[in-house]
């Protein structure tokens, strides 16, 4: 195919991560058609080796992969999360609160999933798929819009022309940022530390949430035994973490989970990263949407990052399927602000809540302190409120899409 080519379709999805090729699946499982283009080439992308990534994926996520053929690839190699314990410092003790997931109706809230079994089990997906295009690696070279579509052009690649772009690229989202959407954005001075690590015992499918003046300390359960810890510092302590070796680093980890895991060692890589929030201001414009990072950031702190991206997709996908049967414009504005309306606020409120939360948790004020125990210890010991964190943990409560309730479009 030449430079100068032309390809027509019905969505152009500028990013491959795990939100865009979600987002194709649900869109062309109905008959949409869909190019996806992504920087990064989709055998890099699905790369097999262990790095100690991973995911909580809520039981409304899997019943979304699940709908879209996913979730069977994946339910085997994930981890179900049996029981999660909240407690304050070094753990082992009472929790403060403690959520047990056989409370709900569907005796479940989630698992834990490795980055590289999900992402390669969507890409495997993309590729069995009718009806979807893959560019990759490829460079956006710009993104031009009127009345009737739009139009992508690719450095070294074809002209792609369809009435309706969606950007999943990320929470700085050049796609966003070039068609003049507005982010509100601040950094948190602290930094994110993710990595996996092996363990003597057992973990007993429990997911551990331990909360240190620096900020939360996730230890997430993996299939084995092995867990992920997902893990907020500030910057500079993060720094001199990062400069540690493997075994002076270990130390540390070892220090903060107790002796509960027996003799624990590092498995795959180190990460860092800074952590902030990026909110945009409009998640569409005419001919554009945006979904997942590239509409809402937010602190891992629960660990809902992707599972708000899903909920974008499910509810995108519905109102443009929905646009397209009755014939109308999927890329107008009125078209697109249905998706805005049942999506931003909801985003919006957890990304705020979850700000909230790693700003209360996040020091060692005593004052603060007492008031965050007392409220956790309330939470706990009240079945209702316990019940509805769950519920929303889930993702089974509210205006919930059909993708959600594991329905077909």
């Amino acid at each position: 195919m030449t430079k100068k080519a032309r390809i027509n379709t019905d969505i152009i999805i500028i990013g491959g991560g795990l939100i865009g090729p979600a987002l194709a699946l649900a869109l062309t499982r109905p008959g949409l058609r869909v190019v996806i283009v992504d920087r990064v080439a989709a055998q890099r992308r699905a790369e097999p080796d262990f790095d100690g990534r991973a995911y909580a994926i809520a039981f409304g996520s899997s019943r979304l992969l699940r709908a879209l053929g996913v979730w069977p690839a994946v339910e085997e190699k994930a981890q179900e999360i049996r029981d999660i314990h909240v407690d304050e410092g070094i753990t082992g003790g009472v929790p403060l609160l403690h959520f047990d997931p056989r409370e709900l109706d569907e005796g479940r809230v989630g698992w834990i999933v490795e980055d590289r079994w999900l992402r390669g089990a969507l890409l495997a997906a993309l590729d069995d798929a009718e009806g979807v295009t893959q560019f990759a690696p490829v460079e956006v070279a710009g993104v031009e819009y009127d009345s009737t579509g739009a139009t992508v052009r690719l450095v070294d690649g074809p002209m792609l022309n369809a009435p309706l772009v969606v950007a999943c690229d990320g929470r700085q989202s050049p796609v966003a940022e070039a068609a003049g959407i507005r982010r509100l954005r601040w950094g948190y001075a602290q930094t994110g530390l993710v990595n996996a690590i092996s363990h003597e015992l057992s973990h007993d499918g429990r997911a551990h949430q331990s909360f240190f003046p620096g900020g939360p300390f996730a230890v997430l359960p993996l299939p084995g035994n092995r867990s992920s810890l997902v893990w907020s510092e500030r910057a500079a302590e993060a720094d001199r973490l990062q400069a540690l070796d493997d075994d002076a680093f270990t130390a540390e980890i070892a220090a903060r989970i107790g002796p509960r895991l027996g003799r624990i060692e590092l498995a795959g890589r180190r990460w860092a990263y800074p952590l902030d929030l990026t909110l945009a201001e409009r998640y569409v414009a005419p001919r554009l949407a945006l979904a997942g990072d590239a509409a809402h950031g937010i602190h891992p702190i629960a660990g809902q990052g992707l599972n708000i991206g899903l909920r974008d997709v499910a509810a995108l996908a519905e109102v443009l399927v929905e646009s397209a049967r009755i014939g109308e414009d999927i890329g107008a504005v009125n078209v697109l602000e249905r998706y805005q309306r049942w999506r931003r606020f909801d985003a919006t409120a957890l990304a705020l809540g979850m700000d909230a939360l790693n700003r209360l948790f996040s020091n060692d004020n005593p004052v603060m302190k007492l008031a965050r125990d007392t409220g956790l210890s309330a939470v706990n010991r009240i079945g209702g409120l316990r019940r509805a964190f769950m519920l929303e943990a889930a993702g089974v409560e509210g205006n919930v899409p059909r993708l959600l309730r594991g329905q077909a479009l």
